[in-house]
């Protein structure tokens, strides 16, 4: 097993290799594969090594977040509101509080949540009576954009549950932005 998945990695390492040597329009090497001898690595698959790797620790992370989710102690989104954990905020109301996020995946990334849980964990577990913090919240996100300068092209970002990689439940918005978006997301 442990053989399959190290042949299954190295080749997903130099599809990663292959496909960026493509993206620059430079001529691909010949390929040799070999289930002895992994392929030479370069800075590219060093670096899509770490995005798979990271990819993996924010599912195991999403999984764990899940696991704990009807405990009902505070997260880590209100101890922020309650000032116990320092952030960076750039903007707050009194619904609403936006912060940096500490693991920016864009020049700006900006977290953005309601102040108020009210059982609104995720996206998928909003009732008719979660509307208005959820319009406030759109509208918000507009309001950051432009504050920070990105209103000419930003994605806003909902992870729902584990298959999303939901990682903190407490409803919370994703402001990226600063570079060009590719799509598909992830």
């Amino acid at each position: 097993m442990a053989a399959a998945l190290t042949n299954s990695f190295s080749l997903l390492r130099c599809s990663c290799v292959i496909g960026s040597l493509a993206a620059t329009k430079r001529p691909l090497p010949p390929l040799s594969f070999s289930l002895f001898r992994a392929p030479p690595v370069s800075i590219q698959s060093k670096r899509c090594t770490r995005l798979i790797s990271a990819s993996i620790d924010e599912e195991a992370s999403a999984r764990a977040a899940a696991a704990s989710v009807d405990s009902g102690g505070p997260t880590i989104f209100d101890k922020i509101i309650a000032k116990e954990i320092p952030s960076t905020i750039v903007y707050e109301d009194e619904k609403v509080l936006a912060f940096r996020d500490i693991n920016p995946q864009a020049p700006v990334h900006v977290v953005l949540i309601p102040k108020l849980r009210d059982g609104l964990t995720q996206l998928g577990k909003a009732e008719p009576r979660h509307s208005v913090i959820l319009g406030h919240l759109l509208y918000t996100a507009k309001v950051v954009a432009e504050k920070e300068g990105i209103l000419d092209g930003f994605r806003v970002v909902i992870n729902n549950g584990p298959g999303g990689c939901q990682s903190v439940y407490h409803l919370h918005l994703h402001i990226l932005g600063g570079r060009q978006m590719k799509w598909p997301p992830g």
